[in-house]
């Protein structure tokens, strides 16, 4: 798997080409999967197939926010969260398959037209995540993204199989 740092140093084009390319290969991954497989945990340390999904979710609508106030606001601070006591919160092994697709799916269209509207200053704008990330630009986000979703398909594809 390919590490943040390479992703970081990768054009702009190909990191924007590995978002456009998440939302089909997340949909390919769960074509003909059984219901029952969506929820089973590979073990007790590893999420379901489903909450894979919402993860990607609920994480893409956290990035776009995140976005969109760097673009609002200069050097806006960001929270640490916990992605396993947001699953809890929100229940993922409870979701429904279609209604999650569609939701990530919408997301992302959305994060790919705020990159395509960006002026090249634009991506030099940053934010500060108040964990160990520290200070990450626009561009810096798009690295980040890129490696994020690249992390979960190889997830999402051992959950699927029933590995951790």
């Amino acid at each position: 798997m390919t590490s943040l740092e390479e992703w970081a140093r990768r054009p702009r084009a190909e990191r924007l080409a590995r978002l456009g390319r998440t939302p089909g290969d997340v949909a390919a991954a769960f074509r003909g999967v059984d219901p029952a497989a969506l929820t089973r945990r590979p073990d007790e340390n590893n999420w379901a197939p489903i909450e894979v999904l919402c993860h990607l979710r609920d994480t893409e609508a956290s990035f776009l926010d995140r976005l969109r106030q760097i673009m609002a606001t200069d050097e806006p601070r960001f929270p640490t969260v916990n992605p396993n006591q947001i699953a809890a919160e929100r229940r993922y092994l409870e979701q429904p398959l279609a209604g999650a697709l569609e939701a990530f799916h919408r997301h992302r269209d959305a994060t790919l037209t705020f990159f395509a509207m960006r002026a090249e200053p634009d991506w030099a704008r940053a934010g500060h995540q108040m964990d160990s990330r520290g200070r990450r630009t626009i561009d810096d986000f798009l690295g980040v993204m890129a490696w994020h979703d690249e992390n979960h398909l190889a997830q999402l594809a051992r959950a699927l199989r029933g590995e951790a």
